[in-house]
This record gives structure tokens, sequence and C-alpha cells, in this order.
């Protein structure tokens, strides 16, 4: 169960690491992990000896990585159990502020063609590590499915991937709230355009409204461009305890509150569909900072497919439900110098899908004031990454 203390405050992002990106690149994933951890370790300002957690949501194996540092970090397993794909990064911050560990190392390795997973779900889509904690039934809402209950109704009724499951929500939403194809658009092309300031991204030519719109249809109303990349690559951190901000030799990044929930009514049974887990998890973050959407000067948000960022830009309180079309029109808000900056890394719609760790690194970075060509003219003080879609998520805020 998720500890109810303030356990972020005792911790610090002390260290950042990120592999080569690239599409079929044919490169070992245990290469990849440690040119990611390798990095995220000297960033930290600390040897391998000095790990002694790990963590991850896959690809390679824990035990390789163990072995290719040559220490004896210890798995520190669900601490918290609510997260989605960001579960691991929230239960090295339970290790760290129980005492478990002092330096854990988190890491996210993917490869386009497949590689070894952890005892988890191939995709971050169906759900995370563990089994969560039985939480309270939500006033309004039907019997509390298990996570995934409803996924052989979708099966039998020929939905066969996330695509089609996103896209329902899509449609529903754009039925009820007007939402158009050309809204999810600019979410594409805003992504585009910051992706050409990132020399890491996997696709950096500009993008036009009529480039997406002729995209090949995928599930409707979704077409290509509204799906992520496949890449191959590594993103790594080492989360310490505060303590050690003062001796850490780059800026320490501060967790000021997380949220993380499986979600109430499976991908379809909710009473107040086409919302998403996406909401509860923002309401637990919120609940535990007195931050509010306004002080946010970055957002990182999940991009799997354009809607789940429309879903989380609500749920996140930054507009009102049906209003995160409008919110995004023209991609001036969300611009790099815009209101509320989006995905300033081109996220993965266009610098590649990294499972909402690239997102958190980039919200690093732009706190640290270390994102090259495209850190904001005014160094953030406060960054939202969010992650997941459907009936799991997991978001947070982070300061410098």
């Amino acid at each position: 169960m998720v500890p109810m203390s303030h356990f972020e405050k005792d911790t610090i992002v002390s260290g950042l690491g990120i592999s080569q990106i690239g599409r079929r690149t044919g490169i070992p994933g245990l290469e990849l992990s440690m040119e990611a951890v390798r990095a995220a370790i000297a960033d930290a300002g600390l040897t391998p000896d000095d790990i002694d957690g790990i963590a991850t949501f896959g690809d390679t194996l824990p035990s390789e990585i163990v072995a290719a540092l040559g220490n004896q970090a210890t798995d520190v397993g669900v601490g918290f159990g609510t997260g989605g794909v960001l579960t691991p990064f929230m239960s090295a911050l339970v290790a760290v502020s129980e005492k478990r560990a002092r330096h854990v190392l988190v890491y996210r390795t993917v490869q386009m063609l497949g590689g070894a997973m952890t005892d988890g779900p191939a995709s971050p889509l169906l759900g995370p590590l563990a089994n969560p904690p039985v939480e309270p039934r939500l006033p309004g809402t039907r019997r509390k499915l298990k996570p995934f209950e409803d996924i052989d109704a979708l099966l039998a009724a020929h939905a066969y991937s996330a695509a089609n499951w996103v896209a329902m929500h899509c449609q529903r939403h754009m039925a009820l709230y007007g939402t158009t194809k050309e809204q999810l658009g600019w979410l594409a092309i805003n992504s585009r355009r910051n992706a050409g300031l990132n020399p890491l991204a996997a696709f950096r030519e500009p993008m036009t409204m009529d480039d997406y719109l002729s995209a090949r249809p995928i599930s409707t109303p979704l077409g290509l461009l509204d799906c992520d990349i496949p890449v191959d690559g590594a993103i790594a951190f080492v989360v310490s305890h505060a303590d050690y901000a003062a001796d850490c030799p780059t800026p320490a990044v501060r967790v000021e509150a997380v949220g993380g929930t499986y979600g109430s009514g499976g991908w379809f049974h909710r009473d107040d569909f086409p919302k998403m887990a996406s909401v509860e998890a923002a309401v637990a973050m919120w609940s535990r900072t007195d931050l509010k959407p306004s002080d946010v000067d970055v957002a990182e948000i999940y991009d799997g497919f354009t809607f789940l960022t429309l879903a989380w830009l609500e749920a996140l309180g930054f507009c009102g439900d049906g209003e995160s079309g409008p919110f995004i029109e023209g991609a001036t808000r969300i611009a790099l110098d815009g209101e509320l900056p989006l995905n300033t890394y081109g996220g993965q719609l266009s610098a590649g899908r990294l499972h909402g760790y690239w997102l958190l690194h980039e919200a690093c970075l732009q706190l640290r004031g270390q994102a090259g060509d495209r850190q904001l003219t005014r160094r953030p003080e406060v960054a939202i990454a969010a992650a997941g879609g459907g009936p799991i998520a997991g978001c947070m805020v982070l300061t410098r």
C-alpha cells in the first residue's frame, strides 16, 4: 500500500541518463540500458558501488544490470502499487524515504523488435507490474472492475488494440464536446516542431496540417500521426535521499507530489466515460501539494495517442471538461513560448515511445535548465510529468 506520509519530500532526482535513440538499430538492449545507466550514475556524481537499489519497467532484466555494474543493488519492489508505467520510479521514492536504499537506479529500455521483459506485461497499456491495493468505490461509479476485466469484451467486439480503445474515447469526446480532428492535429504539429530542436528525436522534419490530415487512417478518428513512434532506446534516473542534494554535482530536482491509480470501471465501464483513470490520479496528486495547475510552468504529458494528452489536460485541471480541443487549437498556448509549453522534447508522437520515461527525463532537464535549443527562455520552477491511458495512470509535480 502507498504510505500516507509525504514520502516525496525525502527524495531528489540526482542523476539523468539517456542512450542513443533510433529505429531498428539492432543494438542489444543491455548495451542501450548500460549507456543510459552509466550516464545517470555519473551525472549524479556517484559510482556503481554507490547504487544500492534498482527498479525498472523493463525490458532489460535487473539481474543483467546488476551483473554489468558489478555491485549488489537489490530490487526495491513495488512500494507504490498504482502508478501505471511510472510505478517503478514512484516505488524508488518510497524505498529511499523508508531508508531501504539511499541511491536507487530506475531505468526503462525499449526495443522495436522486442526484448526480455520482467515479470510484468508486455505493454504499458496492459497494466503495471503488480496487483493493486484495494481502493474504495468512488461515488457515482459502477462496481469496480479489475483493471482489464473488460478486455475480453473489447476483443469480442474486434477491438484488438489500444488504438481501437482510445479511438472510442476520442469519438465520444467529439460527440459530446465538438472536439475536431484538426484540434488533435495541433498536438502532433506542436510535438514535431519541438522535436526539430531535439537531436535525439526520431522524426524531426516539419509537419503541416495537410500532412497530418492526409496520414493513413488507423482507427477512426485516429490516423498514423496520432500514434506514437516505436524506437530503440533507454532512459535512466538516480533517485537519492534529499540530504544528498548538497553534494550532488548537478541541480537536484525535487518531487513535490505524486498520484496514481488503476481507475474505476476499466476501459469503458465508467459512468463518466470518456474520462479515464487520469482523473483519479490527478486528484490524488493535487491533494498532496499546495501547488495548483496555474503554478505549472511546463507540462510533459503522455501522448501514446493524441487523445490521451487531451484527456490528461482536462484531468489535471489545465482546462475544463470538453475544453481541451480549444485549449490546444493553433498550438500557441502549448508552444515553447506559450502559457503552458507542452511535450517540449517532441513527445512520443515525434521523439519516440519510451513509455513515459522520456517525458520525465525532459521535465527534469527543463527544471535544470539543460534542455539545449528547446530550453524554455524562462527557466521553469514547476513541471508536470504524467503518463498512462485508460484504466492506469500516474502523475507527479516536480520542482527545482
